[in-house]
């Protein structure tokens, strides 16, 4: 995985078997299916932080449903910021057509979303809301939008810069 050329310290926690979720039911929870890479993701490697800085969310075996409703709760937050935001295209949280949906978060109030597309979850591109208010979009997915990131192929645009480091890992 291109991620763990990235971030070296990630593959050392790498689950030997992958994480068994019941994607059906979270996705039915959510009425979307989520990108493959990002399921991969989960499956495959425990919550972690980057740079004492960033955290996918992502939800626990056996808690879909809740983590479906907390993604729920966090899509009114976001609803706010698209109101409140100054942005030349507006945006809109998921549900609505190309609307927001949450995959991560900062300690400083960033949020990293995928701008969902009718066609299907592997053409969402990432966006990232900062907590100074400048929105900026990535074309790709976001485990590639991690490892580019991390590994300065990406200009961290209104983010301090990520360090290819695991700062905590939720075990």
């Amino acid at each position: 995985m291109e991620l763990e050329r990235a971030v070296p310290g990630l593959a050392s926690h790498r689950l030997p078997v992958p994480q068994s979720f019941d994607w059906s039911r979270l996705e039915g929870e959510l009425g979307t299916a989520l990108p493959a890479d990002y399921k991969l993701l989960c499956e495959y490697y425990p919550r972690f932080e980057l740079s004492d800085f960033m955290c996918v969310s992502r939800p626990m075996p056996g808690e879909e449903v809740a983590w479906a409703h907390g993604t729920h709760e966090t899509l009114e937050i976001i609803a706010e910021w698209c109101e409140d935001a100054d942005l030349a295209v507006p945006m809109r949280p998921y549900p609505a057509p190309g609307g927001l949906l949450p995959w991560g978060g900062s300690n400083q109030g960033d949020f990293f979303l995928w701008t969902t597309d009718p066609a299907g979850p592997e053409g969402w591109i990432v966006t990232v809301a900062s907590r100074n208010g400048d929105w900026w979009h990535y074309t790709g997915g976001a485990v590639q939008f991690l490892a580019d990131l991390v590994s300065g192929a990406l200009e961290p645009w209104a983010l301090p810069r990520v360090r290819p480091e695991i700062t905590w890992v939720d075990r």
